[in-house]
């Protein structure tokens, strides 16, 4: 599925729908691809958003907060500076992998795809693309009901310290609670390609149907309806945010 424009909080419900959807058998395996109106935090389901989130520096830099169904670290995403894609799958396609496996084995297409781009990609267990210099993007899963969502952020460009300025990484914990974000360097995709991040978008989806099959798809009326509903009453409320505290 290309991506679609829309709010923080309505793509990650859309990740919750479009898994559902899949295990009750109304919906399909998929790879989607997520755009935003707005940059976001995305905070992993378990950490506790007043130890990762500098709220104050996060507002003045008009920054939305939401909290994914995965787990893991902060994620940072901005409109045309970052890569995020889903992959919805029976579980069956990991069976005989450790979850540590699983990491590299869904996302071993991307990094394949990148170096053929000229990056020089690798990856990094547990979850990590990285290149020689820092890490490219970080990975996270769900499971629910014998299906699997992995999704994928890479950054395509980014300020330089802006990481230190938004997360919460080396200072005091708020709380006892909660998974932290690991301190990593990062190392977006503009340092290594001159292809502008919608090139490298059609590159991924294109290596990914030409080794996997499949084809371009569209969310329906029905699962874009379902996750604004879900957005409004979850994604987007301060009980589903502020969960951990």
């Amino acid at each position: 599925m290309p991506g679609q424009p829309l709010s923080v909080h309505v793509q990650l419900a859309l990740e919750e729908v479009l898994l559902s959807r899949l295990a009750t058998g109304e919906g399909a395996p998929a790879l989607r691809f997520w755009d935003w109106t707005e940059p976001a935090l995305i905070l992993g389901s378990n950490q506790v958003a007043a130890n990762e989130v500098d709220r104050e520096a996060a507002e003045q830099l008009g920054f939305a907060i939401g909290r994914r169904m995965s787990g893991g670290g902060t994620m940072i995403v901005e409109p045309e500076r970052t890569i995020t894609y889903s992959l919805f799958a029976p579980a069956s396609l990991v069976a005989g992998l450790s979850f540590v496996e699983s990491f590299a084995h869904l996302d071993a297409w991307a990094v394949d795809c990148l170096r053929r781009l000229g990056v020089p990609a690798g990856y990094r267990p547990i979850n990590d693309i990285v290149s020689p210099e820092g890490k490219i993007g970080g990975a996270a899963q769900a499971r629910r009901r014998g299906c699997l969502l992995h999704h994928t952020t890479i950054a395509y460009d980014m300020e330089p310290g802006l990481v230190q300025q938004l997360i919460r990484i080396g200072r005091e914990r708020v709380s006892s609670l909660g998974v932290r974000s690991a301190e990593k360097q990062v190392s977006p995709l503009a340092r290594w390609t001159h292809m502008s991040r919608a090139q490298v978008v059609r590159a991924l989806s294109d290596h990914f149907y030409s080794h996997h099959g499949g084809r371009p798809g569209r969310l329906s009326a029905a699962e874009l309806a379902e996750a604004q509903l879900l957005a409004a009453s979850k994604y987007a409320t301060a009980d589903w945010i502020d969960r951990l505290c």
